[in-house]
């Protein structure tokens, strides 16, 4: 590169070099700068009032990002249409930006900031009523929607002897979302039928329970072998276990292609607590 003169020294040859980038390699327009002077990004005083306009009477958070600064982070990052995370969600600055620039967006918190901020912040960008921001710089009109889930407990939990026992804050219904959940199936628990949680297709159904089952059990109705020849039976912990890492400290994702098994023709996927007689 020194010989093709694309380091350059400075003018008096004694600056830290530097490489030499035209705009033909660059992949759209230019390389930005490392510089945002605040009459380009805002500052923390204009982002205080753009939470202040959003909610009086408010204290807003002692650090906030003015959406200046979001937008030009996410046009330098991310394209319309992509998916932009943000882990610590705080007031909802960014998913109120990527909301405005058309991307899609995930936050999480963890505080009661989801309540006080950011749901009622996106439900006014949503109804066009977030006029200040970067609503004008991109003729934000309104529109759009969003999901909004909250994190359950963990499923299992370690008890005085170190066993994995499932926690004792989920009660039974809670118990067999999850279960369906990990098992693939939808939960849908039958009104008539107490033995279906659940279901995968018309034909394939699941049981959850933490009772105990012997094998006297296993032989009454509607659970007999010969009538479900298909029944698999699974204790939790260890069902769960098999299917999440714990305790690891790299958590890639596996994806193997794995054949398809043939359709049975009636199966019951049973999830409780085996004994042995």
């Amino acid at each position: 590169m020194v010989v093709d003169n694309r380091i350059w020294f400075g003018a008096n040859g004694g600056n830290a070099p530097r490489v030499k980038k035209f705009l033909t390699e660059v992949q759209s327009g230019l390389v930005p700068a490392t510089i945002w002077p605040h009459t380009e990004v805002g500052t923390t005083g204009s982002a205080k009032a753009e939470i202040t306009a959003l909610f009086p009477g408010t204290t807003p958070f002692s650090t906030p990002k003015p959406e200046r600064l979001i937008e030009r982070v996410l046009l330098i990052a991310s394209n319309a249409g992509d998916i932009v995370l943000d882990s610590f969600a705080g007031s909802g600055t960014t998913g109120a930006v990527a909301h405005k620039m058309g991307r899609r967006w995930i936050m999480v918190e963890l505080g009661e900031h989801c309540h006080t901020h950011i749901i009622p912040r996106l439900r006014k960008v949503i109804d066009g009523e977030d006029p200040g921001g970067i609503t004008k710089a991109v003729d934000w009109q309104g529109g759009g929607g969003f999901r909004y889930y909250r994190l359950a407990p963990s499923l299992l939990e370690k008890d005085k002897w170190g066993n994995w026992v499932v926690n004792k804050q989920f009660n039974a219904a809670m118990l067999a979302e999850a279960c369906c959940k990990m098992e693939g199936f939808v939960y849908a628990p039958s009104e008539t039928i107490y033995w279906q949680h659940g279901h995968s297709t018309e034909r394939d159904f699941i049981y959850v329970t933490t009772a105990n089952l012997s094998h006297a059990q296993h032989e009454q109705r509607p659970l007999r072998p010969h009538v479900f020849p298909n029944l698999t039976v699974k204790k939790i912990p260890k069902a769960v276990l098999a299917r999440c890492e714990w305790s690891h400290d790299d958590y890639s994702l596996q994806v193997e292609n794995l054949p398809k098994a043939p359709k049975p023709t009636k199966q019951l996927s049973l999830i409780g607590e085996e004994v042995d007689e």
